[in-house]
C-alpha cells in the first residue's frame, strides 16, 4: 500500500495519521502535485492528492473516500476512528466543514502565492467562507463536554479539524485574528501532542519550493 502526497497537505495527513492509528503498515511517497505530477498521473490522472494506491495497484481518491476503504477494510472492530448511528452522521458533518474550510485555505494560499497580484474579490469571498465556518466549528467545539468531539476517543472528526487548524494557522499566520476560536486552537494542540499526530508531520512548503 503507498499513500501519495506530502504532510502539508491536510488531506494527505488526515489519511495518514488514520492509517497510523491503526497500524496499517503503508509506503509514504511525498510526491508534490506541482514538482511531481508526472508520477502522481501514473496513479492518479487527476493528479490530485491523496492517492491511496493498493497492493493490487487499484488506486483511491479523495480522502473521504480513502477514509471510508480503510475504515472497510480494518472492520468494525478495529475502526475506532468512525462513528455509527447519530454520532456517525455529525461526524461526517463537523469533518466537511473543516475539510471546506481546509479547501478554501487552499485557495486563499495559492491566490496569494501564484498570482502576482491576488484578486481582492476572491480574497474576500474566502476569508468570509473561512470565518464563517471556523465560527460554526467553534461553537460545535464548545458546546462538547467531552475530551475529543464526540466522547474520550479519537474519531475521524477529530483528525480532520486538527490537521485543518494546523495547516491554515501556519502559511495563513497573518490572515486572521486565530484566538478568535480559542476552543479550536486548544483542541488542535491536545491533538497535535498525541503521537500519531507527531509522526504524521510535515512544515508547509510553497508549491515549487523543495
Amino acid at each position: 500500500m503507498m499513500l501519495i502526497g506530502q504532510y502539508d497537505s491536510p488531506f494527505v495527513r488526515r489519511v495518514g495519521i488514520a492509517l497510523q492509528i491503526y497500524g496499517i503498515e503503508f509506503e509514504h511517497a511525498p510526491w508534490s502535485t506541482f514538482g511531481d505530477a508526472d508520477k502522481v498521473s501514473k496513479h492518479n490522472p487527476l493528479r490530485r492528492v491523496p492517492t491511496l494506491v493498493m497492493d493490487d495497484r487499484t488506486a483511491f481518491v479523495d480522502s473521504a473516500a480513502i477514509l471510508a476503504v480503510i475504515d472497510d477494510m480494518v472492520g468494525p472492530e478495529r475502526a475506532s476512528l468512525a462513528r455509527m448511528g447519530e454520532d456517525g452522521r455529525q461526524l461526517l458533518r463537523i469533518a466537511a466543514f473543516a475539510a471546506g474550510v481546509a479547501d478554501k485555505g487552499v485557495s486563499l494560499l495559492y491566490e496569494r502565492v501564484l498570482r502576482e497580484q491576488a484578486l481582492p474579490l476572491w480574497v474576500d469571498r474566502c476569508r468570509l467562507q473561512i470565518g464563517e465556518t471556523l465560527d460554526l466549528l467553534e461553537a460545535e467545539r464548545e458546546l462538547r463536554p467531552t475530551r475529543y468531539l464526540f466522547d474520550d476517543a479519537l474519531s475521524h472528526a477529530d483528525v480532520m479539524l486538527t490537521a485543518m487548524w494546523s495547516f491554515i494557522t501556519e502559511p495563513l499566520a497573518d490572515e486572521f485574528e486565530w484566538s478568535r476560536w480559542p476552543a479550536l486552537g486548544e483542541h488542535a494542540a491536545a491533538c497535535e501532542a498525541l503521537p500519531a499526530f507527531a509522526a504524521i508531520r510535515q512544515r508547509f512548503m510553497k508549491p515549487g519550493e523543495a
